[in-house]
């Protein structure tokens, strides 16, 4: 039953955050490349402001998958490293923290490549 909970909060907080780009989309003049950028930047905001790291842990899934959640990884990764390493963790704990998904996009990126067949217009 407990797992079930778990299904119900991820799926709300993440379908949240989609309703929430569907409406950018629908009722503004934004591309979809600045809602992308918007959604990374709110996720480093609220972090910054203490908001996000309560709704990860509610929502789990729900709040980390969505590219909030990216903005998250980075926020709390730049964190750490500051901690860590001092100022010189500025440079760094971005891309620490995020390196395993980008390289899991780019790894996708280069298996769909391989196995789509591109159209010419």
């Amino acid at each position: 039953m407990e797992i079930l909970l778990d299904l119900l909060k991820a799926f709300a907080v993440g379908g949240a955050i989609c309703l929430i780009g569907q409406i950018l989309i629908d009722t503004t003049k934004l591309t979809p490349g600045r809602i992308l950028v918007l959604f990374v930047v709110a996720g480093v905001v609220l972090t910054a402001l203490g908001l996000y790291e309560p709704l990860e842990k509610w929502a789990g899934a729900g709040a980390t998958v969505p590219l909030t959640g990216f903005g998250y990884a980075l926020a709390k990764g730049t964190e750490k490293a500051i901690a860590e390493q001092g100022i010189r963790g500025i440079l760094t704990g971005a891309f620490t923290a995020a390196s395993a998904g980008v390289t899991a996009v780019i790894l996708c990126g280069i298996i769909a490549s391989f196995i789509a067949k591109p159209k010419e217009k």
